[in-house]
């Protein structure tokens, strides 16, 4: 089999041909989602072709799939601007562009191609050397997809002036995810101490990434408690900005990462007079694919300090219900889509 993907990938280096990927015309459920034929994209003179391995599933393809909230649809009001989802992806380079210079042929990456036009739920894909990494030694393709853009949202959002210091007193709302479970390997490693926020079935799991205290949403409301947190990194939005605050130590930080606009309006409106009356920072992460960041990554998990954790693995044939699992907000870590049959 390994034979046989290497004859294949080397006849697409050389011209032209068709690859499986997941398409879809209209924004929808995981239904309108469907396995087709389309052509390999060629690169452009500073692009590598990727014979992908593995992709992961993140929130926004999720938000990308539905069309919602509508700030999604800037470029695709009708119908969907990019066909295939998929930004984060790990695989061998099989033909590069003029231009390129940081890559050759059979080198193993991984990175964010949300800035390249997406693409990743398919055989192969174009992206800009600038979003792609070497992929860390003896990290498995799957491994190395789960990590560029929820590690690196999680090492964004937890840099406080630049450094996480050592005794901060951390919260992770939304703790059971991707962002999550790379935040609390990255807070404790640098000397926090960590509180995970999520559902009762995840908690385990926050454990054994590292937290040294987990609470269950449905059953303890963080932000009515007594206790107070230096940095709180919020995954989810599912709590008002207004009770949040309340939860920060006073010259302490609130980030916000993800959750529904009304939440992102709250923070827009709370920042300046929150600042200004509480000496507390309430702002949002605004996300960049970042190299330097996924280096970061790369060099943590070769030292073995971190490990990303997936829950589900899929092949590209039930890309689908990869989807469809995601939309039911159990995943733990990640969902991994591989260009290969899996179990789950």
């Amino acid at each position: 089999m390994k034979n046989e993907t290497m004859n294949k990938d080397h006849q697409v280096s050389l011209g032209a041909g068709t690859m499986k990927a997941l398409v879809y015309e209209r924004y929808g459920t995981p239904d309108v989602l469907r396995i087709e034929e389309v052509d390999i994209p060629k690169p452009m003179d500073h692009e590598v072709l990727i014979a992908v391995h593995a992709a992961s599933v993140n929130s926004w393809d999720w938000d990308l799939l539905l069309g919602k909230p509508y700030i999604n649809r800037l470029g695709g009001l009708r119908k969907p601007r990019y066909r295939i989802l998929g930004a984060d992806i790990a695989g061998r380079v099989v033909a590069v562009g003029a231009a390129v210079k940081r890559f050759r042929q059979g080198d193993e990456v991984f990175g964010d191609i949300s800035g390249c036009g997406w693409g990743g739920f398919a055989e192969y894909v174009c992206a800009n050397e600038e979003a792609l990494t070497q992929k860390p030694e003896g990290l498995s393709f799957e491994q190395a997809a789960a990590i560029p853009r929820a590690g690196v949202l999680a090492l964004q959002g937890l840099r406080v002036k630049g450094k996480l210091l050592k005794g901060y007193q951390v919260l992770i709302n939304g703790a059971g995810g991707g962002v999550g479970t790379f935040g609390i390997q990255y807070a404790k490693l640098l000397g926090a101490e960590v509180t995970g926020v999520d559902r009762g079935e995840k908690l385990e799991a926050l454990r054994s990434v590292g937290a040294d205290h987990v609470l269950d949403y449905t059953m303890e409301d963080f932000t009515a408690g007594s206790s107070r947190y230096d940095l709180i990194l919020d995954v989810v939005g599912n709590r008002s900005v207004f009770a949040i605050k309340r939860a920060l130590k006073t010259g302490g930080t609130y980030v916000m990462v993800g959750g529904p606009i009304h939440r992102v309006f709250q923070v827009l409106l709370a920042a300046p007079l929150t600042a200004w009356l509480e000496k507390k920072k309430v702002g949002m992460l605004l996300h960049k694919p970042n190299h330097n960041d996924q280096l970061v990554w790369k060099s943590l998990i070769e030292a073995g300090h971190v490990m990303p954790v997936i829950d589900r693995r899929y092949s590209l044939r039930d890309a689908a219900q990869a989807l469809e699992y995601f939309g039911e907000g159990r995943v733990i870590g990640k969902v991994v889509v591989s260009m290969k049959p899996q179990l789950h």
